[in-house]
């Protein structure tokens, strides 16, 4: 009886030992909604269990750093790519050339396999169309519309201090019109702001609510607002507009890196990129074969703004204070 007795103990150590193995850590900087969606289709498609935190991409690239000689986490999910370049840059992440590398362009992974993208969501300017016809003001359809003295007051956009969202504002202006031209744009544009918010995804939620009328920020939440039947009209500005690319990466150490790597294989598949619109996060696939699905527009129809990741990287601190000084301090 002992025998046996210890015998079940072993298979049962053995069997903790296998579940333990096909568990994995992921600090998420995607919004927990859509990465607990992400990560249980995940979870049904491969039985890799998943033990989420969530970090804004500011304090998890800290926490990632304090724990580099300790990680208890396996992978960062999420976060723009500039920030997992400087991931890289500490020495923070390990690379992996997903086998699904080749399906994926240039812009949307790391060429030797520190970071692979998770999404990507264009810039947009969200307006109620109800409250704007209640004001005689018309739909904006470019940046320069929106300094029409018709919107004072009636724009929220999230803060650049705060906000990658408000980061990307920034660079796609600056691309479009120039650097000093940017920076006299924003100053004008000032002047019809209402509030800026510390969240990236905060403006969608005040437009629905009717607590502003025009709203910037990346496309989703305002996909989403329409298709819960908000009057909502999604406005990509004509002179162009950026665009975010959600990355992720294995962290130098992972405990789990076998399961670390399964992730980043699934994600960049067809079923993980598929994932996106079956479990309507509302983000846009990073595969050409997958479609972004109904009522969320293709990247094809808008006119994307490029800018270097790199470059985004090491000029944020300047262009933040810069923004502080000339617009807020104006």
């Amino acid at each position: 009886m002992r025998v046996k007795k210890v015998l079940a103990a072993l298979v049962a150590a053995a069997l903790l030992g296998v579940g333990l193995a096909q568990n994995l850590v992921v600090y998420t900087s995607v919004d927990e909604e859509n990465a607990r969606a992400i990560l249980d289709a995940f979870t049904a498609d491969t039985g890799v269990q998943v033990q989420m935190v969530f970090l804004s991409s500011g304090p998890a690239l800290s926490r990632i750093e304090a724990e580099r000689n300790r990680p208890q986490a396996d992978v960062w999910f999420g976060a723009p790519s500039e920030n997992h370049i400087l991931a890289k840059e500490r020495g923070l992440t390990q690379p992996y050339v997903s086998q699904n590398a080749d399906a994926l362009s240039d812009s949307f992974k790391d060429a030797e396999g520190y970071w692979h993208a998770i999404y990507t969501n264009p810039l947009a300017v969200g307006v109620r169309t109800d409250i704007l016809e209640s004001r005689g003001a018309s739909v904006p359809t470019s940046w320069q519309d929106l300094l029409d003295p018709s919107y004072r007051g009636l724009i929220q956009m999230p803060s650049p201090q705060a906000s990658g969202t408000a980061y990307n504002v920034i660079l796609t202006l600056r691309e479009v019109m120039g650097e000093d031209e940017a920076y006299d744009y924003m100053r004008q544009l000032n002047a019809n702001v209402q509030t800026y918010t510390q969240s990236g995804t905060a403006p969608s939620g005040a437009l629905g609510v009717g607590e502003t009328a025009v709203a910037i920020q990346f496309s989703p939440g305002f996909l989403r607002l329409i298709d819960e039947g908000f009057p909502v009209q999604v406005v990509f500005p004509s002179e162009g507009v950026g665009y975010e690319v959600a990355a992720m990466s294995i962290l130098q150490g992972a405990n789990n890196l076998e399961a670390a790597q399964q992730l980043v294989d699934w994600m960049t598949s067809e079923a993980g990129q598929q994932a996106l619109s079956v479990r309507k996060t509302y983000f846009m696939p990073i595969r050409a074969d997958v479609s972004a699905g109904e009522g969320v527009p293709s990247l094809d129809d808008i006119n994307l703004v490029e800018f270097d990741p790199q470059f985004a990287s090491d000029n944020r601190q300047r262009l933040v204070d810069r923004w502080v000084e000339e617009v807020l301090g104006q």
